[in-house]
Formats: C-alpha cells, structure tokens, sequence
C-alpha cells in the first residue's frame, strides 16, 4: 500500500475514534448542541479520508506524489480546523466568517483529489 494511502487511512480510523468518542460524550451528557461538529469530522475526517486513501492505494492508478501528499495535507487540515473551530461557531463564541480557515484547506484538498482522478482519464481502460 502506497505510504499517501496509510497517512489518509491511519488518519481516517483517529478521526473515526474521536468522532465515536465525542458522539459518546453528547450522548451520556444529554447534549447534543455539538451534533454539526460531530457530524463534520465523521464526514470529513472518517468518510472522506477513507475513501481518498481507498483511491489512492487503488493498483493502476497514477498520480503525482507530491499532489496526493498535498491532498492529504489540506484535506486532514480542514476536517481538523472544522471539528476545532465549529464549536465556537455554535456558541457564537467566534463569527462563522471564520469557518473560511477550515474550508479553504478542504476545498483545496478536494481540488487536488479531483486532480489526480483526472489525470487518469487519458488511459485507456481496463477490461
């Protein structure tokens, strides 16, 4: 498996715990005003990371390294900065103007996921 594929996997499965944790938390606490959060990082970090170091340790497929390192980068980045900045979001603590730290580095990491599928197209298929 290539190493990309392990960073976003082995990140994914800690997001994954600390989604499972928080999600605990609310619910022995009563308190679920935290569910968006919660839900931004099972989102981002579990699904999403999974499914780009699915695709990345796919056998066939071709990729610039260093576009599927910045990948995982922006990507971890964002999932991270929306679980950490989301909740003084909620509690109005912070404007949501700010969310546009956590959001840029997502997007971007997207863009570069879409890059390198992209490139990919000028193959010819497999049977």
């Amino acid at each position: 498996m290539p190493r990309v594929s392990l960073a976003f996997l082995t990140t994914a499965a800690l997001t994954a715990l600390a989604g499972m944790a928080w999600g605990s938390q609310m619910g022995a606490s009563g308190d679920h005003s935290m569910m968006p959060a919660h839900a931004h990082l099972n989102l981002l970090g579990w699904v999403t990371l999974s499914i780009m170091g699915g695709v990345y340790a796919l056998p066939g497929l071709r990729c610039n390294v260093m576009v599927a390192w910045a990948n995982y980068v922006l990507s971890t980045a964002g999932a991270v900065l929306m679980a950490l900045l989301l909740p003084a979001v909620l509690t109005e603590k912070i404007s949501g103007h700010i969310m546009m730290v956590a959001e840029i580095p997502a997007i971007l990491g997207m863009l570069l996921f879409l890059v390198s599928l992209l490139g990919n197209w000028r193959r010819p298929a497999a049977a």
